[in-house]
Order: C-alpha cells, then sequence, then structure tokens
C-alpha cells in the first residue's frame, strides 16, 4: 500500500521534473515541447491507483467502516500521516483523478505555444497532488500540508501569463474605471489577490487546528471526540474554535465576502479554470466541510454551539449561492460568468451540508454528489469556452449559428452539459438537485419557507444563465470571426468529460442503493416536478432573450461593486490599522531608544554630582539633611 500511496502522490511531480528542468535550463526549446506528455503520463498513473482504491479498498457504502493507514511521524505527539480511505474520499479521489487527467490532455494541445511551459506543467501536476493529498489525509496536519500546496500552486497557475501584455488574459474592459477604481485585473493582480485572500482564511483555520491539538491531543478528523469539545470549551469557545476553523474553507471556496478573487482568478489559463473550479481549490473548501461533518455527525449532538454554527453555514451558503447566481445573470466574460456560477454552486453544497445538522446523514450525500454532477458539466463548459476563446481570440461571449456549425463537438458539449446541469427533468442535475428540494423542505420546520425559496429562486436564475451561455456563444451572440486551427484533441478531452454526466444519470436511474433510490424518489415528487418546469421555463427565457440592458443588470454585471471592498474598503482600513501600528512603533521606538537612556543619564549625572569623591560634599549633603529635618520637625511643632 506504502508504495501504491507514493505513486498516487509523487508520479504527477516527478514526472513533470522534465519539462521544469528542460525549460529552466533553456527556454523554448523545441524538442522539450514534446515533455509535457511525460506530465500527463504521471496523472495518468495517479489516475489508475485512484481507480483501483475506489474499486478494492473497502466497501463502497456510506455506511461502510473506513479503511486507515498510517505512516508513523512524531508518534510521540500522535502526529502521523494518516490516509483514510472512506466513502467520500475514494469517490473524490477518483474524481479529481479522472478530471484532471482530461484536462491534462486537454492541456496537451491548449498550452503547446505557450511561453512557459515549464512553470505551467509543474504547477499544474502539483494542484492534482496537493489536492489528492487533502482528499485522502484524516490528519489535519498532513491536510494543511496539501492546502497549502494548493494555495502556492494556484498562485503560480493563475498568475501564470505574469508579463500581463496579452489582453485576453485580463478579466474586465481594459481601461475602464469606476469612481476612479480599475474595473479591470491583469494576470500578476490576479495570481496575487487569490494567495492575499487564500491567506486570510488560512492564519485562523491554523490556529483552529493547534487549538484542537491542545484540546483533544489528537489531530485525525475521525478521532477527534467532536461531542466533548463543547464540555471543555463551552458553547462561546465551539462557535469561536469551528468559525476561525471554517474561515480556511470559506476563502477557498470563495463565500461572501470572499469572493472576488475567484472572478479575477480567471486571468489563469481556461485548463487551470476549469480544474480549479470542478475538482481542485474551491472544491476542497466544500470537501473538507462535509469531511467534518460527517465525522462530527451534528444530527446525532444537536449541541448548541454547533447549532449555532451550521445555521451560519446554511444561511452563508444560500446568500452567496444567490449572489454568484444573480452576478452570473448579467456577465458579459465567459470565464467569469462561469465562475460566478461555481460561486452559486459551491454555495448551495454549503447550505445543503449545513442542513444535516437537522437532516442527518442524506443532506451530506445530496451536497457531496450535487459537488461530483457539477464537477464535469463545469469543466466541461470551461473547456468549451477556452476552445471557443483560442478560435475567436475573443473572451467575451459571443457567437452565432455559424460557430455551432464550424465547432459541433463544442455546441453538442454545451447543449449536454448547460441542460444536464440547470436540473431540468430527467436529465443528470436534476434527480440530485430534487434531493436539496426535499432537504430545504424538512427545514420547513426550523426556518419556515426562507431556504426552500431560496433555493428555488436560485434554481431558476441558474438555469436561466446557463441557457444565456448557450445562446449568446452559439445561437443570438454578436458575430465572431474564426481562427479554426486543430482543436481534434481538445474536442475530445471536453466530449468525454461530459459523456461522465450520462454516466451519473445511469447510476441516478438504476442503482438502487442509497442515496440514489432518495434521489430518484425525490425526483417524482409533484413539487420536485414544479421546480423542474420553473427550471426549464427560466432555460428557456435564458435561451430565447439572452440579454437585457438595463441599470440593474449593469450593477449585477459589475459584481455589485464588491471588488470596492476589496480594492478600496479593506486597504483603506489595512492603511489605518498600519498607520496605528506605525505609531505605536514610534513611541516604543521613543521609548526604549531615547526617553529611557535620557532618563538614565539625567540619573547618572545626579548620582555623578553627589557622589564626586570628596569629604566636603557628603558632610554638605549630612548637614543638609539634618537640616532639612530639623525645619519639618520645628514646622510640625515637635521642637519648641
Amino acid at each position: 500500500m506504502m508504495e501504491l500511496l507514493a505513486l498516487l502522490f509523487f508520479s504527477p511531480i516527478i514526472a513533470s521534473f522534465p519539462i521544469a528542468i528542460a525549460w529552466g535550463m533553456d527556454p523554448r526549446p523545441d524538442w522539450a515541447r514534446k515533455l509535457p506528455v511525460l506530465s500527463v503520463l504521471g496523472l495518468f498513473i495517479s489516475l489508475c491507483i485512484a481507480i483501483y482504491i475506489l474499486f478494492n479498498v473497502g466497501e463502497l457504502s456510506p455506511e461502510a467502516e473506513p479503511i486507515k493507514y498510517t505512516v508513523y511521524w512524531l508518534p510521540e505527539f500522535n502526529i502521523n500521516f494518516v490516509f483514510i480511505f472512506d466513502y467520500l474520499s475514494k469517490l473524490m479521489g477518483a474524481l479529481t483523478a479522472v478530471i484532471a487527467f482530461l484536462i491534462g490532455v486537454y492541456g496537451l494541445e491548449y498550452m503547446r505555444d505557450d511561453y512557459r511551459l515549464g512553470w505551467y506543467w509543474f504547477f499544474f501536476n502539483l494542484f492534482t497532488a496537493s489536492m489528492l493529498l487533502v482528499v485522502y489525509s484524516d490528519n489535519l496536519l498532513m491536510l494543511l500540508i496539501g492546502w497549502e500546496g494548493l494555495g502556492i500552486a494556484s498562485w503560480g497557475l493563475i498568475g501564470h501569463w505574469f508579463r500581463d501584455d496579452d489582453e485576453l488574459s485580463y478579466v474586465g474592459i481594459l481601461k475602464r474605471k469606476v469612481a476612479g477604481l480599475n474595473m479591470f485585473w491583469s494576470p500578476s493582480t490576479g495570481g496575487w489577490r487569490a494567495i492575499s485572500t487564500i491567506r486570510v482564511g488560512d492564519m485562523p483555520m491554523f490556529f483552529a487546528i493547534g487549538a484542537l491539538f491542545a484540546l483533544t491531543g489528537t489531530l485525525n478528523i475521525s478521532e477527534i471526540p467532536w461531542a466533548g469539545l463543547e464540555e471543555k470549551i463551552g458553547v462561546v469557545g465551539i462557535v469561536i474554535l469551528m468559525i476561525a476553523f471554517l474561515m480556511g474553507p470559506f476563502t477557498k471556496s470563495a463565500q461572501l465576502p470572499f469572493s472576488e478573487w475567484l472572478m479575477t482568478a480567471m486571468t489563469g489559463p481556461t485548463t487551470v479554470s476549469a480544474l480549479l473550479h470542478s475538482a481542485t481549490m474551491v472544491a476542497a473548501g466544500t470537501y473538507l466541510f462535509m469531511r467534518l461533518s460527517w465525522y462530527i455527525e451534528p444530527w446525532k449532538l444537536h449541541l448548541e454551539g454547533y447549532e449555532y454554527v451550521y445555521i451560519l453555514v446554511l444561511f452563508l451558503g444560500l446568500a452567496s449561492s444567490l449572489y454568484g447566481a444573480l452576478v452570473a445573470t448579467s456577465s458579459l466574460e465567459r470565464k467569469v460568468l462561469l465562475a460566478a456560477s461555481t460561486m452559486s454552486s459551491l454555495g448551495l453544497m454549503f447550505a445543503s451540508a449545513a442542513a444535516s445538522y437537522w437532516i442527518g446523514k442524506f443532506a451530506i450525500l445530496v451536497a457531496f454528489w450535487y459537488l461530483i454532477t457539477h464537477a464535469f458539466a463545469k469543466a466541461t463548459l470551461f473547456l468549451v469556452a477556452g476552445h471557443l476563446i483560442h478560435e475567436t481570440h475573443d473572451r467575451f461571449l459571443g457567437g452565432d449559428t455559424e460557430v455551432a456549425k464550424k465547432l459541433k463537438a463544442a455546441f453538442v458539449a454545451t447543449v449536454v452539459a448547460t441542460i444536464c446541469l440547470s436540473g431540468i427533468p430527467p436529465f443528470t442535475a436534476y434527480w440530485v438537485k430534487s434531493g436539496m428540494d426535499g432537504v430545504m423542505h424538512t427545514l420547513e420546520h426550523e426556518f419556515g419557507y426562507i431556504p426552500l425559496v431560496l433555493l428555488v429562486t436560485i434554481s431558476a436564475i441558474y438555469s436561466g444563465f446557463l441557457g444565456k451561455f448557450l445562446s449568446m456563444n452559439f445561437f443570438k451572440g454578436k458575430k465572431v470571426h474564426l481562427h479554426l486551427h486543430g482543436g481534434e484533441i481538445m474536442s475530445s478531452a471536453y466530449l468525454v468529460m461530459v459523456s461522465m454526466l450520462f454516466v451519473i444519470l445511469g447510476l441516478y436511474l438504476t442503482a438502487h442503493v442509497e442515496p440514489f433510490r432518495e434521489f430518484f424518489q425525490e425526483g417524482l415528487v409533484t413539487s420536485s416536478l414544479t421546480v423542474g418546469l420553473i427550471v426549464i421555463a427560466a432555460y428557456s427565457i435564458g435561451l430565447f432573450k439572452p440579454q437585457i440592458e438595463s441599470p440593474v443588470g449593469k450593477f449585477l454585471g459589475d459584481r455589485m461593486y464588491m471588488m470596492f471592498l476589496n480594492d478600496y474598503i479593506v486597504p483603506k482600513f489595512g492603511w489605518a490599522v498600519a498607520r496605528v501600528v506605525e505609531y505605536g512603533n514610534r513611541l516604543i521606538d521613543y521609548t526604549c531608544h531615547q526617553a529611557i537612556p535620557q532618563m538614565f543619564e539625567v540619573y547618572s549625572v545626579g548620582i555623578r554630582f553627589i557622589q564626586n569623591g570628596k569629604l566636603e560634599r557628603y558632610l554638605q549633603i549630612v548637614i543638609g539633611f539634618v537640616m532639612l529635618i530639623v525645619v519639618v520637625a520645628v514646622a510640625a511643632g515637635w521642637i519648641l
């Protein structure tokens, strides 16, 4: 097993060394452009091992006992490399490996003429390996290593085109300003914003992990006595600890108000966007929350502190989902629209998983299978978007029936992916979203109809902008000039990717095991069918009337000016804090280096004045002191 795990994590990284070294020694050698095949081979090895683990290590059932494998590191402190193979990790590992491999194949053609192939393939494979480490880790310290690997790789890939010399790599309209603030972002800015935003969440998460170790003596998620924690630190302690920990997943998964980095991360290559939005990075945050909930089992605890935390996650997820859906509705850039829709989907995953406090494990399974369905559909749409940008040299939505005729594979993949993702019955996402409808409907006793109404509203908006994406790229978009050159490998990759949605649909309809059986039953309920009809109507509106110009639409398209929070308010607050700290530093500097030394100097002068070594000075002091006592005594009436 140790050999398999070593191959699983290290083969992608080692396989990227030849191209990284070759490019580092001599940029742009023609012979080195053939080496990315080795990087993809490393991804393929990881895929084979992940598939082997899926079907051969333990039972694949939500109720099966997890299998663990421990590599001892610091046993005296109970800190070891602990790998866990349970229902979530085995499926998530296979998902990550499949999607990374297919995107890697796509990248062979998409990145063929790039000027930094060594940099790209090293960080791409590091991205995949880091996510696999996060997925299979039971130990939080080991998970943190993979977590930070994701962060550094995302910085390297989002800012890949660091020269900022190609308009196609920007986000926003060049030279546009609102209230003095630039409304366009370069690759170098996108990379910096991603890593700096994520750091805001990683630091409290790191301290929370330290606190968990100090309180429980273990960092293994499956072994932490979650129920006993509240007895030790109380309700307030649990709320603070859990929120500090969840700051990592919130920032990683771009939940409000940490969403801007995800939009500006579209400055990276499209292959990176596809991987980041489907199986790594942003998926890591929601996956980690599901893993925690899987082992916390809050539906069994019913403790006040956990309840407050799960209420927060539920409504934060729904609010983030609604925000992302509204922004996507009015976005005019292909990748930014898809990025906003990812944020919306992640919010639904958080909300559904948080509902497990009241519903039980089924709510986590709904969130998890929505993650899997969304991953294949979103990866397909990103790869199609990359192909369209490649052929049209335009990152904005645009294209008519001529594009559909000449890029048939892209057109077919977009039709299938948008229909399967929007929740149109009886296609793939309809069944898992029906399960989500059932989850939110069950929350009626706790929160009234608010969660259900929000979910239906979000579902309608979501399907509407997916219809818009299809229409604006292949039917009713502006006329574009196509630069057709190749694209066969790219087309093959996203056609295989989108076909996975039919495999999942087959599971939903034919596998009579949990949770598919319950998804199927929920899909036949009248309320779910009604939501399905609403989704069809919204998708049709998006298809036939994709764009309505209005001030509200412009406001939404500008992401409700959330960038001012990132680029103006937070920096101003940061500068104010920095100014206070600067004055504090000056005060300390003056006190330590001037005031105190001067005080000692005055004291020293005084001492030297008294102790000059002359008997006459000492007699003067004694006489003066005696005279002072006499004067005081006479004044007090002690001497008549």
